[in-house]
Order: C-alpha cells, then structure tokens, then sequence
C-alpha cells in the first residue's frame, strides 16, 4: 500500500458528491491493495491468493484468510465488496447493513456483513493520486456458496415467494431513511438526471423527453391509484439473486438496491414475461409469500409501470457509468441517435401496454 494510502476503521458521516465523474471510478484498486485494505481495517491475514467476481458495478474480491484472533482455526472464506464511489451515501449503505444484521437476527437466511473489532461492519480506503482523491467504501462478507436456483414450476416460484416473505416481514418494522423510493416523482427525478446528464443524443433528445413526461404521468398515476405502502425491500429480487443452499434452502444475496416501495416490487421481477402472460407464476409466489405477509393485490396494478420505471432507471444508472473504463465494452451502442430512438421506441411500446 502506497504511504499516503490509508484505511479508516470509521466511516465518515458525511460523503463526498463533487468528485470529478470523468474519473474512472475505481482507478488505482488493485486485488493486492484491495486485501491489504481488509487486513488493515478488519484484522484478517488473507493467504494471498484470491478470486475476482463478474461484479461491473461494485468491485468485489473473494480469498482465504486467517483470523489471528483465532490461531486453532482454519482459515475461512471471505467476499470483500468496495462500493462505486458516489453510488450511494455512507448513511445509505449503513442502512443497508443494519438491515441485513436484522433479517440475520429473525433467522432470516441472507449474507451479513462482518464486523471489525470495534463492531464496524463499513471501512474506507482513500486513493491520494494526482488526479484526485478516491473515496471507497468496502464491506467484508462470510463466502457463502451455492449453486443457481431452477424456477421451473410453480413449487419454485412458491419457495420464492416465501423467501420474499420472510424479508417483508421484518421489512415493514420501520422505515428506510437514506434509500431511493419507488413511488410518486420516481419518473420526474430520473428524467432530470438524464437531461443534466447531457447523455442523450440532441437529435433523439426531443421525442424522448417527451416520452419520458408521458411515461412519469402514467406512473405517478398508478401509484396515486394504488396508494400502496411502502416498505423496506430486497429492491433487485431477481433469480440471480437467490441461491440454494441445498440442506439449508434458500438465500437471499445482494442487497446493493435496498429501497423503499411497494412489495410487488420484490414479486414481478421474478415473473419469465409481462404480466398478464406470468399469472401462474406470480399466484404460486404470492402463495408462498402469504405464509408470512398478507399480500395487497391491488398492488398487482403496479406491475407494468414498475416495469417502465426500471427501463428509465436502467438507463439513468448506464448514463452515470459511462465514463468508466471499460463501459462501452459492454454497452458499444450506448448513447447513439439510433440507441435513443430505440429506447424511446421501446417506452413507447411498455405505455401501450399499460394503456391497453
């Protein structure tokens, strides 16, 4: 580690928001700095040997360690995650581990981050480079495998259900502070973000911003309808994000997008298609989760326009990453006329269905 590289055992209250966005956002992380931020800030001697995760948002390490705390016990497994500096706000990752510490403590079976030995679950490695100072957040997990969960049939999308449940249920005991807000104004916030973006081609800007205003009146429209409560959600409850843990059953992972909203929110993610083609599907999941939830179907009214939501918020999220190296690795038609045309084609198409 660089001398004025360090680790701070306390993540600070507040979070910087001025760093320049055309820095690359992990520049100067490398997997050898990366683990000796951990020995630092938790106290663990990782083997040196590790293992990189396909993660492009956050980047995300996992290796053997020792616990000299510990010297009888064989060394274990760790995931260590730093944050993509300026996603969230410390306060809103914090709200992301006391939430994960409480479903840990109701027996629900998710990933809890450790803590050091202060009881500090988030530590922060600062970069001083030329170009700037580099802020990171990062978190050190217990590694927990398991393989891909099969939804086929409707005996999966009940267990599903249920796991969503179980999460609800402790998920409703209070209010998320520091985290996005699926609801009213969802729409309008991310079509202000993508207009001081400058992200959207001049010539397809005018149809799509127009798009976009229909779009948010559709939303804002469904929810007033709905009036549904919101609650503390898994946020990205996808199949990738559930693990069979075969004797010990299902796991929730990946808490990144912890929000606040309503429950269907958390249900029509796992759906193969479009609603009204998922019904039995959704009532197998809305079975298994009414086990441990009362479920509000009108909620269910909310399924498409959650859907376009997501399409909007998709986009404002690659808009913020575009910078990053590597990015249009991934996304090489990002940001085009022919990309924003498609897209607004795209909106487009998902109203008409909610019109229909």
């Amino acid at each position: 580690m660089a001398l004025r590289d360090r680790v701070a055992r306390r993540a600070p209250l507040g979070y910087r928001t001025d760093m320049d966005p055309t820095l690359p956002s992990f520049s100067g992380l490398s997997p050898g700095l990366a683990l000796s931020a951990v020995e630092e800030a938790f106290g663990i001697e990782p083997e040196g040997s590790f293992f990189a995760y396909p993660s492009y948002v956050n980047r995300v390490y996992g290796f053997r360690a020792s616990d000299p705390r510990f010297p009888d016990r064989e060394a274990a497994e760790y995931v260590v995650k730093f944050y993509r500096p300026g996603r969230w706000t410390v306060a809103a990752v914090r709200e992301e581990h006391a939430f994960l510490a409480e479903l840990a403590a109701a027996e629900v079976p998710v990933v809890a981050p450790l803590a050091d030995e202060g009881g500090e679950t988030l530590a922060e490695l600062v970069l001083e480079r030329p170009e700037g100072e580099i802020s990171m957040q990062f978190a050190l997990f217990p590694k927990r495998g398991g393989r891909s969960f099969d939804t086929d049939g409707p005996d999966a999308f009940a267990r599903m259900g249920a796991l969503i449940g179980r999460i609800h249920a402790v998920g409703r005991r209070s209010a998320a502070r520091h985290r996005a807000r699926l609801g009213q104004g969802s729409m309008e916030a991310y079509a202000e973000e993508l207009e001081r973006s400058g992200a959207v081609h001049a010539d397809a800007a005018p149809g799509f911003f127009a798009a976009l205003s229909e779009a948010g009146s559709l939303v804002d429209a469904a929810f007033r309808s709905v009036g549904a409560r919101a609650i503390r959600l898994h946020g990205d409850f996808h199949r990738g994000n559930v693990l069979d843990r075969q004797d010990q059953g299902l796991w929730a992972i990946d808490f990144d997008d912890m929000s606040a909203g309503p429950a269907v929110q958390d249900l029509w993610l796992l759906l193969p298609a479009h609603l009204e083609d998922s019904r039995a599907e959704l009532e197998a999941a809305i079975a298994g989760y009414e086990a441990f939830m009362p479920f509000d179907r009108a909620e269910l009214a909310l399924v498409e326009p959650l859907r376009l939501l997501r399409m909007v918020h998709f986009l404002a999220w690659q808009a913020r990453q575009r910078h990053d190296e590597g990015f249009f690795t991934h996304f090489p038609a990002w940001g085009t006329r022919g990309f924003w045309q498609q897209e607004t084609e795209d909106l487009r198409s998902q109203m008409e269905l909610i019109g229909s």
